[in-house]
């Protein structure tokens, strides 16, 4: 096979050395996509104030509604092609990537439409103040008519890390956000656009980062490269990445739709308590990025060693990049509690709004590592083929038992402390079951097997 030097076959070599060097390029690849929506929060708060900053940051849950549903989509053809890369069936994992792409190009143009029309209607359900709503139309809408090229850069980018290439996203993500910073503060701070022109510059630089992915995919001599005439779906392939996806893309969306719920609540305590909140998400998102990588990270490696028939080794990065992950998430989390003040002070510059931003930070980042191991679990059993497992525990404990705990208590309490606790108690309760099934089930497949070896004798 021609694998070129941007490529890393995770089936060979130091485990450690693995993962770690696929996941530093995810780390900064993430943490410029995260410039993103933080770029949008810090530009729109310090110029146009708390009202349109309230506007961008409610309308978070309501993106990943969309966004994260063909992420996880898109988590599912990076495993099907991960495993037929580390199995070395190239004529499968051409099929995979060429029904991948023309899969995703239809989805993105019809939910583009479906989105911009269905913002308003969504946006009045989760009680969005009046005084706030047409600021956070106004940049939901420009968002969502830009979801085809969301979606397209995930799939690029999925394709690219399924063979262990996490270097050149990572270049294009540099040069696109640095883009989108310019782009807002051109279009806020000199032509007075307002804030729909936030979510314009995130779609035109996101659009510069499909263009590049796709220079690259279309001219790779490698065996990965995307070839025109080969575009056609292959049904059982494409069955094979909707089963390995739609879990995920589920789990996703019903999170949000959950999200949207937690969001409904925030809204009621005002636009101060919007503000803060908002702001805390945006931090909570670079805090997050080192799981997010070594999850990524979990899900190549397992799958690609797993498709090479190598179940101890999948088993021991596995354990490698749970341990580190869930380390560094804690380390983090300690530290955005002491410094939670001027972090969040500087997204807003209302006292009222600050008060609530620390409030959630201090409440919530003592028990980050309950959250990194929720993720990296749920990864490592995405790359293993079992992602109905993740998306079950994620389901019953951060949908179900979520929304009962909040529309139970905080009508009981009427603080806003309810909704910040929410998030430690589900983030415990989900560990807890994946644990179980990380520990007791045949994830990796070796007893089912060996079974059939031993009828087969």
């Amino acid at each position: 096979m021609s694998f070129k030097s941007a490529e890393k076959n995770m089936t060979e070599g130091p485990i450690a050395k693995n993962i770690v060097l696929f996941a530093v390029p995810l780390f900064f690849g993430n943490l410029f996509q995260q410039l993103y929506n933080t770029a949008d929060a810090f530009v729109v708060g310090n110029l146009l104030g708390d009202n349109a900053l309230a506007g961008v940051t409610s309308t978070g849950s309501l993106i990943f509604l969309l966004v994260g549903f063909f992420s996880g989509l898109a988590m599912g053809a990076g495993v099907v092609i991960s495993k037929f890369y580390g199995a070395g069936d190239v004529p499968r994992m051409r099929k995979a990537i060429h029904t991948s792409f023309l899969f995703f190009a239809a989805c993105g143009v019809v939910f583009s439409v479906i989105g911009a029309l269905g913002a308003e209607p969504v946006l009045k359900l989760m009680s969005t103040p009046p005084e706030v709503m047409d600021n956070a139309l106004a940049y939901v809408r420009t968002y969502f008519a830009g979801l085809f090229t969301m979606i397209m850069y995930n799939v690029c980018m999925g394709i690219m890390q399924a063979v262990g290439d996490s270097k050149h996203p990572l270049y294009y993500l540099i040069l696109s956000s640095v883009l989108n910073v310019i782009l807002d503060y051109f279009f806020i701070g000199v032509l007075k656009l307002g804030v729909f022109s936030a979510a314009l510059g995130t779609v035109i630089s996101q659009m510069v980062s499909v263009i590049l992915c796709l220079i690259r995919l279309l001219r790779i001599k490698a065996d990965y490269r995307l070839n025109v005439k080969e575009l056609k779906v292959d049904f059982e392939i494409l069955k094979l990445i909707v089963k390995n996806g739609l879990p995920a893309g589920f789990q996703n969306s019903v999170i949000s739709i959950a999200n949207v719920v937690v969001q409904s609540h925030i809204n009621g305590f005002g636009e101060a308590a919007m503000a803060g909140c908002g702001a805390f998400s945006k931090v909570e998102g670079f805090a997050f990025l080192p799981v997010t990588c070594f999850s990524a990270a979990m899900t190549t490696f397992v799958s690609q060693n797993l498709g090479a028939g190598r179940p101890d080794r999948a088993r021991k990065g596995a354990r490698f990049g749970i341990v580190t992950a869930v380390i560094i998430a804690e380390i983090i989390g300690g530290i955005i509690i002491l410094f939670a003040e001027p972090i969040i002070d500087a997204f807003t510059d209302s006292e009222e709004a600050l008060l609530y931003g620390v409030d959630k930070a201090r409440i919530c980042c003592g028990f980050f590592f309950m959250c990194a191991l929720c993720h990296c679990l749920a990864a490592v059993l995405r790359g293993a083929g079992k992602a109905v497992v993740p998306m079950s525990a994620m389901l019953a404990s951060w949908c179900v038992i979520r929304v009962t705990i909040l529309i139970i208590f905080v009508p009981i309490t009427g603080t806003i402390d309810i909704v910040n606790w929410v998030y430690p108690i589900t983030w415990f309760l989900c560990s807890l079951i994946l644990c179980g099934y990380y520990f007791f089930a045949d994830w990796t497949g070796e007893k089912k097997k060996r079974k059939a070896e031993q009828a087969a004798v």
